[in-house]
């Protein structure tokens, strides 16, 4: 019984000392797996802090992005109505180059023309002239004023050449202001009567109103006023130039055909 006892307590020991040591063992074993595992964990909750981070920032970024596109789009919209309006200015300023260059054309014309008739000023002389009066702040013809311009008109229509000069002038009675409208409706009296009442063209005829400049009598009477309410009619003419120089062509070919040798009857 005592030797059974021993056994026993020797096996029970022995079993005792045996699960020691298993856990022992398991507890060194397992130690290390747990620290690695912790590790692991705590690197997985670093990483997720950071990936959550990461995606923080990345989101920053993506509305700092749209709000940068927004913006580029909108600088991009405001970039092409300023385009279409540089269009549309530019587009205006072709037009109004267009219509400067057009209105340089014409007085480019007009400059040659004009040029033209200073070149041939010289071959027009005045043909004859007429002093038509006026009454006192009138611009009505009298028939004898409808006289004296019938027979200027009739000397003209056979003419090619010429141009009527009408000026028109008051006394010094009133406004210079006042004297130079009323000397131009008088001058417009006498264009309106040959243009309306002999035809003749309306480009051939001059017209200028100069008031109470260039009185043929500075004195202060009656007289002298009624001699400054005028309108001076002066028909200049180039014909004669023109005559002169076709006679002079004729006598000078006429001359050359003269002065030509006989020809060799011998030769024939």
């Amino acid at each position: 019984m005592k030797a059974f006892l021993a056994t026993t307590f020797i096996v029970t020991g022995a079993m005792l000392a045996g699960g020691c040591a298993t856990k022992k063992y398991v507890r060194n074993t397992t130690a290390p797996i747990q620290a690695k595992v912790d590790q692991v964990g705590e690197q997985t909750t670093q990483n997720s802090s950071q990936i959550n981070d990461t995606r923080n920032q990345v989101k920053q970024v993506d509305e700092k992005a749209q709000s940068g596109i927004s913006a580029a789009q909108e600088r991009a919209s405001t970039a092409d109505q300023h385009a279409q309006a540089a269009d549309q200015h530019a587009g205006e300023a072709m037009n109004k180059a267009n219509q400067a260059a057009q209105i340089g054309d014409q007085n480019t014309q007009a400059l040659n023309s004009l040029r033209q008739v200073v070149s041939n000023i010289d071959d027009y002389k005045m043909q004859t002239s007429v002093s038509v009066p006026f009454k006192f702040d009138k611009y009505v013809l009298t028939s004898d004023a409808k006289q004296e311009l019938d027979k200027i008109a009739g000397d003209v229509k056979s003419d090619k050449r010429f141009f009527i000069a009408v000026e028109g002038y008051t006394d010094s009675t009133g406004s210079r202001q006042y004297n130079e409208a009323l000397s131009r409706r008088r001058a417009d009296a006498v264009v309106e009567y040959l243009v309306g009442k002999h035809d003749i063209p309306i480009y051939r005829v001059h017209m200028i109103g100069l008031g109470q400049e260039k009185p043929v009598d500075e004195s202060r009477n009656r007289e002298a006023r009624a001699k400054n309410r005028r309108v001076e009619v002066k028909v200049f003419s180039a014909d004669q130039v023109t005559n002169s120089l076709n006679t002079e062509n004729t006598t000078t070919n006429s001359a050359s055909r003269t002065a030509e040798p006989p020809k060799d009857q011998s030769k024939q």
